[in-house]
């Protein structure tokens, strides 16, 4: 088992922000969303999703406020909002530890996987160089993964040159980010996208 969890692995360390929310029953087993907090150095704050099974907190009392440590994967689903396919990113949980004493948060994200459109290169209002890539992650059952990453700098350029179908190890963080969005109606709503912002990035 472990050798399949290699290419993508999620260790966080951040404060429950909400209730379990139901997402969904699987042969009988019961998933659940749970929402944590997680600072960057800069004080900003990444509210990431994370699904858990009931089989790791049937005996915890999860309130908003205590903090936890996630050992998981990112995981990715197409969900189906107004007619349009809307890309779900998650942190699956494979154990869920709540910790006695407030610990320094931690964000750690590490990918192997295939660039599976062309990386878009593009400028910051900042003048900084960024690069979206979207990086598919295998997985059992033939399944994959499809994890949008933003590169920065150096890494940016580096990632701008990658060809589709090449393998690349990153590391990095994942972090949730709000942007407005505006409907055919001219209605704007506030959204909130997830991606894998990198530190480190090689190709394989």
């Amino acid at each position: 088992m472990e050798k399949i969890l290699e290419g993508n692995r999620a260790q966080l360390i951040g404060t429950v922000l909400s209730e379990l929310e139901f997402s969904h029953k699987t042969y009988g087993e019961a998933f659940y969303i749970l929402m944590i907090g997680i600072l960057r150095k800069s004080g900003y704050e990444d509210d990431i999703r994370v699904m858990v099974s009931e089989r790791l907190i049937w005996n915890m009392d999860l309130q908003p406020g205590e903090t936890v440590r996630v050992s998981g994967q990112i995981r990715t689903y197409n969900q189906e909002q107004g007619g349009k396919n809307h890309l779900n990113i998650v942190i699956f949980a494979r154990e869920l530890e709540l910790l006695d004493e407030a610990l320094p948060h931690e964000n750690q994200i590490c990918l192997e996987g295939f660039v599976c459109k062309r990386p878009t290169r593009r400028t910051s209002p900042l003048g900084r160089e960024i690069c979206d890539i979207m990086l598919a992650v295998n997985r059992m059952y033939n399944k994959s993964d499809y994890i949008p990453c933003i590169a920065w700098g150096r890494n940016a350029a580096y990632g701008g040159e990658l060809e589709v179908g090449s393998k690349l190890l990153i590391e990095g963080r994942i972090q949730s980010r709000e942007y407005k969005k505006r409907d055919e109606s001219g209605n704007v709503s506030l959204k909130v996208a997830y991606e894998v912002s990198v530190i480190k990035m090689e190709e394989l």
